[in-house]
């Protein structure tokens, strides 16, 4: 970890991070084993490796705050509260999911926990938050949006469209960008003349900040300041978090575009083993209790398997639920 952090946080606050973060870990590899197994149908773009930056992220918003989430977005919504069980029985499209096994892997949202919705579309939740935050401000309602994206969906129009809006009206919204090196299998490099992305803000009017994204608390801290500049009235603020996937860009992707050696080394670096080690290292959390949340994560993780596996797939009588406008039988748009 990087500077000192023992006196800024409590053991509560310190063990929550772990958890998350440990958290989507466990779900990620469950999923990718359960694909395997035959239990999850379809595409799954896991998130292994970038857990801090959803734990980091989220950990600064409170309940009413919204997000929009990517096609790797398992790992946000876990970070905004969501329920593994609901959430693996939505990879195995059973009715008992999030949106009742329709949106599989890529579309998964909750109202009620400010989760506005996983996209498949590269760049497609930018406009949502834009929105998002506009109605904020309009309401005059202390509440702030924040959407994740990666650092190829930067270079989509949907981006500039919304960032300069924001900046123009400065708006309550944090533009959080997952930078792990490729865009598919695009690395960095080719898709950008500049090394850091956050560079980009200046041009919308609005502060930028690169940060590790491999460091939950700096993160955590980039987050909480940007929020604050939002509530203040202050418009929005472009963080990008560098990080890693170590999985391929989706379950079965080869990975031939990466280097030699480059998995190996981020590794070392990895989240939640650097994490775990500070707090040992400076005893800021007994051994035991991050055991008891290893445990218990395994536990959960278990019975949310075992609970997709036993939901009912959908019926053709619940296909057109959530299509039609149940008073004005029109289609919704």
């Amino acid at each position: 970890m990087g500077k000192k952090k023992n006196k800024e946080y409590s053991t509560a606050q310190l063990k929550d991070f772990y958890r998350g973060m440990k958290k989507i870990r466990e779900f990620e590899l469950r999923a990718i084993r359960e694909r395997r197994n035959g239990l999850i149908p379809g595409f799954i773009h896991s998130c292994v490796g970038q857990e801090a930056t959803a734990v980091g992220a989220c950990q600064s918003l409170s309940r009413a705050d919204v997000i929009t989430s990517t096609h790797r977005g398992h790992g946000h919504l876990i970070a905004k509260g969501g329920d593994p069980k609901y959430m693996m029985a939505e990879l195995a499209a059973r009715s008992a999911g999030y949106c009742l096994g329709r949106g599989g892997s890529l579309h998964i949202s909750d109202f009620e926990l400010g989760i506005l919705g996983a996209n498949g579309i590269v760049g497609g939740g930018f406009p949502a938050a834009v929105g998002a935050g506009l109605a904020f401000k309009m309401r005059k309602e202390e509440r702030v949006s924040l959407t994740f994206f990666g650092d190829g969906a930067i270079n989509q129009g949907t981006f500039h469209e919304s960032a300069n809006m924001a900046g123009l009206w400065e708006l309550p919204v944090i533009f959080f960008c997952e930078n792990n090196l490729y865009g598919e299998g695009t690395p960095q490099h080719k898709q950008a003349p500049i090394q850091d992305l956050a560079l980009r803000a200046e041009s919308y009017g609005f502060p930028g900040v690169s940060v590790d994204g491999n460091d939950v608390l700096a993160v955590y801290e980039a987050a909480v300041k940007a929020r604050k500049r939002a509530l203040d009235g202050k418009g929005p603020t472009l963080i990008e978090a560098k990080t890693y996937r170590y999985r391929g860009h989706y379950e079965g992707d080869p990975m031939v575009y990466r280097p030699q050696g480059e998995l190996e080394e981020w590794k070392e670096r990895d989240a939640i083993d650097t994490f775990r080690a500070y707090l040992l290292k400076e005893d800021l959390v007994p051994e035991s209790d991050l055991n008891e949340i290893d445990q218990e994560l395994q536990q959960e993780l278990d019975e949310a398997v075992e609970f997709a596996a036993a939901a009912p797939q959908p019926t053709k009588e619940e296909a057109l639920q959530g299509v039609y406008d149940d008073t004005h039988n029109q289609l919704v748009f």
